[in-house]
């Protein structure tokens, strides 16, 4: 609780002092006595002290655990336990992470002592977790020359953890690996679609036998399929703060980005692939790739609460050839790499070239947050153009995700293209 002066009569008091010296000077009694009264008034406000206000507050939240999108009701109450403040002015301490749609969280009023003040205001749920901060109060007196600043703590917390957004199918790379499952590889077997013949070999199945190729040719052949197999994947968010960008409307590119790993990582777990998520940035966040329910709920909640993937810009300095050698370090020799990024400078498309060089199949998910409006936006627009054909010319699959398209529509485009 800190009080101090406003200094509000200040100027009414040199002003007075004024007036009383020019009706000294001239002898008008109506500038002397408007002076004297001025001096009057000021010196009254003197007389008065700073308010000790007593305080409390309660918050209540509609709803602590909303889907995304959601408009939450916000309701703080402040009581007064001491003496009549005729001037009290507070604002409720919303987290930076929420957006108030609808009323204010601000609130002028005065309060006699024992009564209580209400005010609501609505707020838009975001992903992850959001705490409320303190309740910022002045009180002045009835003069407005004193005040007072306190802040009084009211917790209250809200958590919003979306679904992993549904995507049917996300296209990767070709790999060998020794998991049965969907992933073509370069090897024969049995599968379900043709690779090659070779010459028959005692104990193959009659299945198997090139039956017209012997009607033909008179020769004895064993066709064999492409196998497929199953995969390791690791989507990574790029959270570094040259990633907090946002597009026209203002949504932050990393919320594209943990929507593109959340939507990458239902699909290739309900494929039967193992699915894990880190975040590229300086809040180190790691899920190791797993299967089944029970990892899908981890991976929902790492992508939704964990600090790593806030939409908040980083607090603290990025430190990228460490990160980049941990993450390295944490990746299975079989994982391919989802990259989710803006590409919005040369270091994350240097990131993905030397995932690729160290042996993990990269894909890249990268939403476009970039404007036309300005000159700015359209070089920045330029730039990012120019790193996306340099990684696809190096063999890098890009998915470029436009402002106005769904990420499923993004990766079907996408996935014609390479197939043409």
């Amino acid at each position: 609780m800190v009080s101090e002066q406003t200094h509000r009569w200040r100027g009414a008091v040199a002003l007075s002092l004024v007036a009383i010296a020019i009706g000294a000077t001239t002898r008008v009694p109506g500038v002397l006595v408007l002076g004297v009264f001025g001096a009057a008034v000021a010196g009254y406000a003197k007389l008065f002290t700073p308010p000790t206000p007593s305080l409390t507050v309660e918050r209540s939240v509609s709803d602590d655990d909303p889907e995304r999108g959601d408009e939450v009701q916000v309701t703080l109450t402040v009581t007064n336990e001491g003496s009549f403040l005729p001037d009290l002015r507070l604002i409720d301490g919303v987290p930076d992470t929420l957006a108030v749609v609808d009323g204010t969280p601000r609130l002028a009023t005065a309060l006699r002592a024992g009564k209580s003040a209400t005010v609501t205001y609505t707020v838009e749920a975001a992903r992850g977790d959001h705490q409320f901060g303190t309740v910022d109060m002045v009180a002045r007196d009835v003069t407005g020359s004193h005040e007072t600043r306190t802040s009084v703590p009211a917790d209250t917390a809200l958590a919003c953890v979306p679904d992993l957004p549904a995507l049917e199918s996300f296209p990767l790379r070709e790999q060998t690996v020794q998991r049965v499952g969907r992933v073509p590889t370069s090897t024969g077997g049995s599968g379900v679609e043709f690779h090659a013949t070779r010459e028959y070999r005692s104990g193959d199945p009659l299945s198997r036998v090139d039956w017209k190729r012997l009607a033909r040719d008179g020769e004895l052949a064993t066709i064999q399929f492409r196998e497929e197999r199953a995969a390791t994947v690791v989507a990574v968010v790029d959270t570094r703060r040259a990633a907090h960008v946002g597009d026209a409307d203002g949504t932050n590119a990393v919320e594209y980005g943990v929507e593109a790993a959340g939507g990458v990582a239902s699909a290739l777990l309900d494929s039967g692939d193992q699915v894990g998520v880190a975040s590229l940035g300086p809040h180190w966040a790691w899920l190791a790739p797993g299967l089944g329910r029970e990892h899908s709920a981890r991976l929902e909640e790492l992508l939704a609460r964990d600090r790593g993937f806030s939409v908040s810009a980083p607090d603290r300095r990025f430190l990228g050839a460490l990160v980049f050698r941990r993450l390295r370090k944490h990746l299975p020799d079989d994982a391919q790499v989802v990259f989710c990024s803006p590409l919005v400078d040369d270091d994350a498309a240097e990131y993905v070239r030397r995932l690729e060089a160290s042996g993990h199949p990269v894909t890249v998910v990268s939403p476009d947050v970039t404007g036309s409006e300005t000159l700015g936006q359209q070089f920045a627009r330029m730039e990012r153009a120019v790193r996306i054909r340099s990684l696809r010319a190096a063999g890098v699959r890009v998915i470029d995700w436009g402002a106005d398209d769904s990420l499923a529509l993004a990766v079907a485009d996408a996935e014609r293209g390479w197939s043409a």
